[in-house]
């Protein structure tokens, strides 16, 4: 029997939901499944209404879902918020003596009580230990084997040592005995052990952007820490010594990109993390990138603006704000991952597109792709090339005159880093001539402006065409960008099982767009549909004044939440569509 089941663990900032999650999503792996967990919390401390969501296949996983099979409550508004989204017969765990006071009805079956904290004071004389209870109640009552999460707790605390780890493995099989003794029929849904895997990896957006920039060669992070991209530095930071990697916290977004451009003129493969509210104030610095032709990589995670807007949650909302930042016309290329294996694989390729135009590159990311964990396949490290496109000493001794900024067919100059020969290496923010000293003359403004503009010749061939999927003879075709791929695509595998033809155009590199490329991909198409996660369907702009198809039918949501295939599906039916 095929398994696809969604666990709910709602409850306050503070109360350690991601400890539960995190917990269960590591044991379901161990055991051979699919996993998928995502996050809604607010930005304070404590308090306020938060849930994570673990849901579990033997299929691969692309994103969230609506409907609810078995929900944790912590606290009364985790019932009231997220019963609507109870599937017929959900389970309701709950520690009622914790609670106080249910306004939501249900019947006796869909509550089960499980006395979290009263378990975790006996068994270990703590109610610190309360969460390990509710996770082996939820296992208990999936009747999996223990053995797993027993496993998962010994590697979560061994650094706290034994007794740290003992008591949580006992405060966890006191509530999985107790769901296994008190539940009405001991299971309320089976869940098997598969076989193990060893080709799985559990990982977030943020680490495999992380990953990806270590493996591409990365040598110097600055960045100010700010949600929801922090996760890329700190996992850069907690494993710099590895790799020679200098990271530095810098004192704002204005010292981040312009320390990351001094260390890339200096040679080192550079990059900043940041959000829209901190890009802001890089804008300055990256018109330095651009007029000084310094390679330098921007992740830049995307939530809901203007200002500090809502800082904890999901948005697509700053793709024009990338690509039009900055005074003044230069190349840069944007590149927006559709999951993790995809923001690996992209990061390398952002370092290499950057040094070799010796331009910007954005990664350009959200909260969803960023604070979720998908499983995905370790990522293969065989076929990296890091690409330097720095002229070694040897070249440079051959060079009789050495021009930093020389016009070239292609546009892009020859790179040497300062100090590696007798050439002297010249940069300004000024407009320059070929050596790299200021000239204002009207001849020289156009031969360099136009220098660098024709890098976007070769740059545009750089770009990969979208991904197409689902079916050739569609009626509906979905068109979308960067992290809304999981959805979309479970929306046309649900609907293509239903005896739909539907399918998807999916870009996530979408800067600049090879016009000829797309228009033969979408000129076809019958009645195209963007889904975008922002109010005014930016891409949609996008490829109508790069390309000029026109997608006049839209699906948008901006209410910080990401989209579900159930999301997708319901506005096609409110569209009459289907």
């Amino acid at each position: 029997m095929s398994v696809d089941f969604n666990i709910k663990i709602g409850g306050e900032a503070g109360q350690g939901l991601q400890t539960i999650s995190s917990a269960l999503a590591k044991t379901f792996l161990n055991g051979g499944y699919n996993v998928f967990v995502s996050h809604f919390f607010l930005s304070r401390i404590r308090g306020g209404h938060n849930f994570s969501e673990v849901r579990i296949s033997d299929e691969q996983i692309n994103s969230k879902k609506n409907s609810v099979d078995l929900l944790v409550a912590l606290d009364a508004k985790s019932i009231e918020h997220h019963y609507d989204e109870l599937n017929e017969g959900t389970v309701i765990v709950l520690d009622i003596n914790s609670i106080e006071s249910i306004t939501k009805e249900a019947d006796d079956a869909s509550y089960f009580d499980v006395p979290f904290t009263d378990i975790a004071k006996d068994i270990s004389g703590h109610k610190i230990y309360s969460n390990s209870v509710a996770t082996g109640a939820i296992v208990g009552l999936l009747c999996y084997e223990f053995q797993y999460l027993a496993d998962v707790l010994t590697r979560a605390f061994e650094s706290k040592g034994d007794d740290i780890v003992q008591n949580n493995i006992n405060a966890a099989k006191a509530g999985y005995d107790y769901a296994q003794e008190n539940y009405a029929t001991q299971c309320y849904h089976m869940v098997i052990p598969k076989d193990k895997t060893t080709n799985k990896i559990l990982v977030t957006g943020n680490e495999a952007i992380g990953l990806g920039a270590i493996s591409g060669g990365l040598q110097f992070l600055s960045a100010y820490p700010m949600s929801p991209s922090t996760g890329a530095m700190l996992y850069i930071a907690d494993n710099a010594d590895k790799f020679n990697i200098i990271v530095e916290q810098a004192e704002d977004e204005i010292a981040a990109l312009n320390m990351a451009i001094g260390a890339s003129f200096a040679g080192a493969r550079s990059m900043v993390t940041t959000s829209g509210g901190g890009f802001a104030l890089m804008a300055e610095a990256l018109g330095l990138a651009g007029i000084t032709e310094t390679p330098v990589v921007i992740y830049l995670a995307q939530r809901p603006g203007p200002a500090t807007g809502l800082p904890t949650m999901t948005e697509q909302g700053d793709l024009q704000f990338v690509i039009n930042a900055s005074q003044g016309e230069f190349p840069r290329c944007v590149l927006a991952p559709m999951n993790p294996k995809d923001a690996f694989y992209l990061t390398v390729k952002a370092f290499n597109i950057a040094a070799k135009y010796q331009i910007p590159v954005f990664l350009l990311g959200d909260q969803y792709l960023a604070d979720s964990s998908f499983t995905v396949p370790i990522f293969d490290q065989d076929n990296i090339d890091v690409e330097h496109w720095v002229l070694s000493s040897e070249e440079l001794d051959e060079i009789e005159e050495y021009k930093r900024y020389l016009i070239t067919e292609s546009g892009i100059s020859p790179r040497a880093l300062p100090g590696s020969s007798k050439h002297l290496v010249c940069a300004d923010s000024d407009e320059h001539d070929e050596y790299g000293h200021i000239d204002q003359t009207i001849e020289n403004r156009i031969k360099m402006n136009s220098k660098r503009l024709k890098k976007n010749e070769g740059l545009v061939k750089e770009i990969f065409p979208p991904l197409e999927y689902g079916s050739n003879d569609s009626d509906i075709t979905f068109v979308g960008w960067g992290s809304t791929y999981g959805p979309i695509k479970e929306a046309v595998d649900t609907l293509t099982k239903k005896g739909y033809h539907v399918n998807m155009v999916h870009f996530n590199e979408v800067y600049p767009l090879p016009q000829e490329t797309v228009t033969s991909i979408l000129k076809d198409k019958n009645s195209l549909i963007a889904i975008e996660n922002n109010a005014t369907g930016q891409f949609t702009k996008l490829l109508y004044s790069e390309t000029g198809i026109k997608i006049s039918q839209s699906i948008l949501r901006f209410d910080g939440l990401p989209f579900t295939a159930d999301n997708i599906i319901g506005k096609l039916h409110d569209m009459e569509m289907i």
